[in-house]
């Protein structure tokens, strides 16, 4: 079941304009997700209580290299997206190969386009383009404690040779 809910960004291009007809409001969010964790869970939680629909971009493996360098990501595109896709709040997932959403953006125009806390308004380099049809963008607090980077260097400090 939750490998159905994977789509590619024409599919949702065609199934995000089908869903507008019948007045649901779109909500997207993106990232790598490269080890799921709470932080994440309640994030998506979070994204999906502004909307109907809830979307969710990952970025490719090979954009994951060029952002996070050679050794990211740990799971595979392919890994990511189904563990996602099987969360209840998520209704659709797709991949995309740029460093960032704005070529899905474009497609998808979504109603709402939600970011981590983490973010300034002023940093959001996808503002623009939802803006420019009609979306807004909400910020969503981080859950304290969480990061996949924090996770990463828990896991090596715990089994560094001494």
């Amino acid at each position: 079941m939750s490998k159905e809910k994977i789509k590619t960004i024409r599919e949702l291009k065609k199934i995000a304009e089908n869903l507008k007809k019948q007045n649901k409001r779109i909500v997207t969010t993106n990232g790598v997700f490269d080890i799921l964790h709470m932080g994440h869970l309640r994030y998506l939680q979070e994204a999906k209580k502004l909307g109907d629909i809830l979307i969710v971009a990952i970025n490719s493996d090979s954009s994951v290299r060029k952002i996070k360098g050679p050794k990211r990501p740990l799971n595979n595109e392919n890994d990511r997206a189904e563990m996602l896709a099987s969360l209840q709040c998520i209704d659709f997932v797709a991949i995309f190969d740029e460093e960032n959403p704005i070529k899905f953006l474009e497609e998808v125009k979504p109603d709402v386009h939600a970011k981590g806390g983490d973010y300034k308004m002023s940093q959001i380099i996808e503002k623009g383009t939802v803006e420019k049809n009609n979306g807004k963008i909400v910020l969503i607090p981080m859950v304290k404690g969480y990061s996949t980077t924090e996770f990463i260097n828990k896991i090596i400090d715990a089994y560094r040779k001494q």
